[in-house]
């Protein structure tokens, strides 16, 4: 869970963001793994179809791929013949269902680099993205651990919270919570989202844990304050600086 918590990032080697190619029918999964990728510092694209993939990864031209087997037109077998058609050494994560070998076997037989059974965490494909960007030529670079949105910012290494002169003490939980939000400034999170990354829950469930902890954090980073964490009506969370 805490990955993106230290003070490196994997980039291009001319420091640019590496761009990741999230290919994966089923819509939420492909955002929570979007989500995920722009936590490490990374640039992600998202498609839902091959046809999609195909025509975004010419545009994007991503330093790799993470590629589900099924999808609705045709499967990830042909999207990585088409893909490395157009480029050859792009590492290619495939996501299989669990009990498919014969997919995994085809798939790395085909050319794929690595892969995935679903259900899947977070955090094994972030790392197997990792490695297979080591590999292919991506480089550590140092990071500021500092974040800052609007009068609030926090110091990763000494875990130190402010907003404006004063200092905000945090519990872990309360800590990683607001660590998701303030990396995604301005963009509304679900419940699902906080929950998969700060908990690492599956989807659904323990909802209401979420709506717990951030009524904590609205206690100490808002309280006699202008609002910073905002709720958006059936739909999540947004964290935005004020004015």
């Amino acid at each position: 869970m805490n990955s993106a918590a230290g003070k490196s990032t994997l980039t291009r080697a001319d420091g640019s963001p590496l761009e990741v190619l999230v290919v994966d029918d089923e819509v939420n999964i492909a955002e929570l793994l979007g989500m995920a990728m722009r936590y490490e510092g990374w640039t992600a694209t998202l498609a839902h179809t091959g046809r999609q993939a195909v025509a975004r990864a010419k545009e994007s031209r991503p330093d790799a791929v993470v590629l589900d087997i099924m999808l609705p037109d045709f499967d990830g077998m042909e999207v990585l013949r088409r893909l490395r058609a157009q480029a050859p050494d792009v590492p290619v994560l495939f996501l299989t269902a669990k009990d498919a070998v014969e997919d995994r076997v085809a798939g790395l037989t085909a050319g794929g680099d690595d892969y995935v059974t679903k259900p899947f965490s977070l955090e094994e494909v972030v790392a197997r993205l990792r490695a297979l960007m080591r590999r292919s030529g991506a480089t550590d670079r140092g990071r500021s651990s500092m974040l800052t949105v609007g009068d609030l910012t926090m110091d990763e290494d000494s875990r130190e919270v402010r907003r404006g002169d004063e200092e905000i003490a945090l519990t872990a939980t309360e800590f990683e919570l607001l660590r998701f939000l303030m990396r995604n400034p301005r963009r509304v999170l679900s419940k699902a989202q906080i929950l998969d990354r700060v908990w690492n829950y599956d989807f659904g469930g323990q909802a209401n844990v979420v709506e717990l902890y951030i009524s904590y954090l609205r206690k100490k980073i808002d309280a006699g304050r202008e609002p910073m964490i905002h709720t958006m009506r059936g739909a999540g969370y947004v964290l935005k600086p004020v004015g």
